[in-house]
């Protein structure tokens, strides 16, 4: 079964820059749909970024011109660098990866951004 592992999460301070990373292990990113989705304490999951398998990308407009979207074929891994953090970019990141019969989800990963 698929299995996805976020890193790079931790404490920035506002302003600061931070990049996830997420490895996928017996599936390909390049074969789905793969996405950065994140939840805040009390708040319901949203979608930060998503890549299509053709490399077609959407942002959430909260952090659209911040976070940039990519994806490593070759090493089949996505990233997600976070520039200008705010505090209210503060939860935990999740990366997927989404077939037509099944989506996988990592454990996610926490991003605090405090001064």
């Amino acid at each position: 079964q698929v299995q996805l592992v976020e890193s790079g999460g931790g404490l920035v301070q506002p302003g600061g820059s931070l990049r996830l990373s997420c490895a996928a292990f017996g599936g390909m990113f390049s074969t789905g749909t793969t996405g950065w989705y994140r939840q805040a304490p009390g708040k319901e999951r949203e979608l930060v970024a998503r890549m299509h398998p053709d490399g077609w990308m959407t942002y959430a407009d909260s952090v659209k011109g911040r976070f940039t979207m990519s994806r490593d074929n070759a090493k089949n891994t996505v990233s997600l660098e976070m520039n200008s953090l705010k505090p209210e970019d503060t939860a935990v990141y999740y990366c997927n990866l989404e077939y037509v019969i099944m989506t996988y989800w990592g454990k996610g990963t926490l991003v605090t951004v405090s001064s």
